[in-house]
């Protein structure tokens, strides 16, 4: 078979996310300063020969100002794959050859105070930030392309279904 057969590899790029828990159970959410009304995860790709807890640790620090020692980890989980709708497929192509993300998910639980979390981090990714239980997040928060991911995560880390 000649190459100009084959299909490319779909190289997606890896990504952290923090699921973060405060002792009663609630789950912090924070909206993107772009875009009222989408909320989502500190989160964030993985940088070459950075491992994904690095990652997760900087991700966190960068978006939230918490340090590794702010949280514990409970869990993680990965595989979760979403594409790139067309327009933004082809800018994130062009800036980091993907089509899309492959995200592995940290529940974490806070250890210090809740009034650390700050969004307003240099630069800011978010404008504000809510803590709700698990099962009130709903998916009209989100993209489209990424509601489907969401839902699994929702499903195997809190056993909820969003709607």
């Amino acid at each position: 078979m000649s190459d100009q057969n084959c299909l490319p590899t779909e190289r997606y790029r890896p990504n952290v996310a923090i699921l973060l828990l405060d002792k009663k159970g609630k789950l912090l959410i924070c909206e993107r300063i772009e875009a009222k009304g989408a909320w989502q995860f500190p989160q964030g790709g993985v940088d070459a020969g950075e491992d994904f807890i690095s990652a997760l640790h900087r991700e966190v620090w960068e978006e939230i100002g918490l340090d590794p020692e702010d949280y514990e980890m409970i869990d993680q989980r990965g595989g979760y794959k979403y594409k790139y709708p067309p327009g933004v497929r082809e800018k994130k192509k062009k800036k980091h050859n993907c089509v899309g993300q492959e995200q592995t998910y940290f529940l974490c639980r806070l250890t210090g105070d809740k009034k650390k979390v700050n969004v307003h981090q240099k630069p800011p990714e978010f404008q504000s930030a809510d803590w709700i239980n698990p099962e009130d997040f709903q998916v009209s928060w989100l993209p489209e392309f990424k509601v489907p991911v969401y839902k699994k995560v929702f499903m195997d880390f809190f056993k909820c279904e969003i709607k």
